[in-house]
């Protein structure tokens, strides 16, 4: 059995990748979300071991001293971090994970996982980030700023990834990202065991 991909997704506040990864999830049932873990508080709607697990600080630092993190980061004043061990008992058993997690996690991740399928989600300008993050209605005017302050310096780490997808409209999105995952199967390096099973002689 190959073993499943990881798919990372990252890109600035307001992008849509909440938008973009929930659809995927949606139509490609096969795919497993992970779970993040985050001490802010929860959103609107969100809800406890479906979209983060929301801990406590001192919860979440003795994770971090235990190293039951794949990675994490600090972020505007909370912390975030994936939990690992399901992560590789999932990826052993040929399951594919998405990862939705910022770009300083995501440089984490790919020193420990190389080869996973990362993708960088834009939004087409500037001007319409803003009207999203503003659109949302959860930010006030200073957190604003700061979110449209940190964009350019996310856009700027794209170039580490391995994909870059232009956020116009989410259904195209989705099957962007489904099409890449799909290619990434087909990867030789993905299936030299099968190579070598179907080229041996009888």
């Amino acid at each position: 059995m190959n073993k499943g991909c990881l798919i990372v997704v990252s890109g600035p506040s307001g992008t849509g990748k909440g938008t973009v990864c929930a659809a995927l999830l949606a139509r490609y049932p096969q795919i497993a979300y992970s779970v993040s873990a985050t001490t802010r508080p929860p959103r609107p709607g969100e809800k406890e071991g479906v979209n983060y697990y929301f801990l406590d600080k001192p919860v979440f630092e003795k994770m971090i001293a235990d190293g039951e993190l794949l990675e994490w980061a600090e972020v505007f004043g909370n912390y975030y971090g994936t939990p690992f061990r399901k992560i590789q008992d999932r990826l052993a058993a040929g399951q594919d994970i998405l990862l939705e997690i910022d770009t300083q996690g995501a440089m984490s991740v790919k020193k420990r996982f190389p080869n996973g399928i990362f993708i960088f989600l834009l939004p087409p300008s500037l001007a319409e980030l803003e009207r999203r993050i503003r659109g949302r209605g959860q930010d006030d005017e200073e957190s604003i700023r700061r979110r449209l302050a940190a964009s350019a310096g996310e856009i700027a780490v794209a170039k580490e990834y391995r994909y870059v997808v232009v956020n116009e409209e989410v259904d195209r999105s989705v099957e962007t990202i489904w099409s890449i995952l799909t290619a990434e199967h087909c990867r030789v390096s993905r299936n030299a065991a099968l190579i070598e099973t179907i080229g041996q002689l009888p």
